[in-house]
């Protein structure tokens, strides 16, 4: 059954206030309609002057206009307008008359006189060309097929999907490496240390680094290492692989003062376990620089450099060279999301 018709004027359409209230940045289903309003005039529109457009009428501010997506690489809002404008152009409601513009199609104008309260996943699939779009071929000997958005009320773009999948998997084996690490003798812990800090580009070599580590013999400094091959400045270490007991500011009190006359630059404190505020504060207003690292820090830098993990699997994430195709529309996800 038709919707009530409309009228195609964008200002005419406001978004509800439980929109503007639950939704400060709207999932990719949420603007493929006001999206489509927006070039209800059959113009072409330019898709940076839609996303300004819409960021106003979404009310977001400047931080949530600049919120990225795990990757670090895309804006959150920007991806979804983009994953957005790629659905409605598979399901043929709109088109791209050139690179970074898009247009109404007499298919889009349709379904908009039809008055739909939202665009969504379920409403494209019925056009064969989304339904093919949405659709991979999983085998070709049986020639059995899957679809590639899972259920159809998921609000995540393909893109939000992996990079959530992928910071599941990150959290639990930096919980698995921390419980490992507590596990491990201090003389591990130490060596632990030494191979993290080398490989993040400290301490020279590391025979240099593992000869300074655990030698200093001063109260409260578990070693020293240089900052740079070349060894221009010295960190001053304090290891702590301590189980679940918080490390007080008496803590950080004591490896400062072992350093009291050393005229030390920069030391950093290591503990697998967490600091307290107070730690925390009295490390923040010393003039020497002194750098805590807790548990959780220190199985996110493990992670990241590579120490004590593996890589079992490794998945490119690509988008289109637009510069190789010249008439190529230019798309603003990460993933493969746009071809003529």
């Amino acid at each position: 059954m038709p919707y009530p018709a409309l009228v195609s004027d964008l200002d005419r359409y406001p978004l509800s206030g439980v929109e503007q209230a639950t939704m400060p940045i709207p999932d990719f289903q949420t603007v493929m309609l006001p999206l489509l309003k927006m070039a209800s005039d059959g113009k072409e529109q330019q898709i940076r002057d839609a996303i300004n457009n819409l960021a106003v009428q979404f009310g977001l501010n400047e931080a949530e206009r600049k919120e990225l997506l795990p990757s670090g690489v895309d804006r959150i809002f920007d991806n979804r307008i983009g994953w957005a404008r790629t659905y409605l152009k598979k399901a043929g409601l709109i088109d791209y008359p050139k690179r970074g513009s898009f247009q109404i199609t007499e298919r889009g104008q349709k379904i908009l006189t039809q008055g739909p309260p939202k665009i969504t996943i379920a409403v494209l699939k019925q056009f064969p060309e989304f339904v093919q779009f949405n659709t991979a071929k999983k085998s070709v000997v049986d020639g059995s097929a899957t679809e590639l958005d899972g259920a159809e009320n998921s609000n995540e773009t393909p893109e939000e999907t992996l990079a959530a999948g992928y910071m599941n998997l990150r959290k639990q084996i930096e919980s698995e490496l921390l419980a490992r690490v507590k596990a491990c003798p201090p003389d591990f812990f130490e060596r632990l240390v030494v191979t993290l800090l080398t490989t993040m580009g400290y301490g020279g070599s590391l025979a240099d680094a593992g000869r300074a580590i655990g030698k200093s013999g001063d109260g409260g400094v578990d070693g020293l290492i240089k900052e740079d091959k070349l060894g221009l400045d010295l960190l001053y270490i304090q290891a702590k692989r301590w189980d679940d007991t918080t490390v007080g500011s008496p803590e950080i009190q004591k490896f400062v003062g072992a350093l009291y006359g050393k005229k030390a630059k920069k030391e950093i404190f290591i503990t697998t376990s967490t600091f307290s505020k107070a730690a925390v504060e009295y490390a923040t207003g010393l003039d020497s620089k002194i750098i805590l690292i807790d548990g959780a820090q220190l199985a996110e830098l493990m992670f990241d450099y590579g120490v004590g993990v593996s890589t079992v699997n490794s998945y490119a994430v690509k988008r289109i060279d637009s510069d190789f195709f010249s008439e190529e529309d230019e798309p603003l996800g990460l993933l493969e999301k746009d071809s003529k």
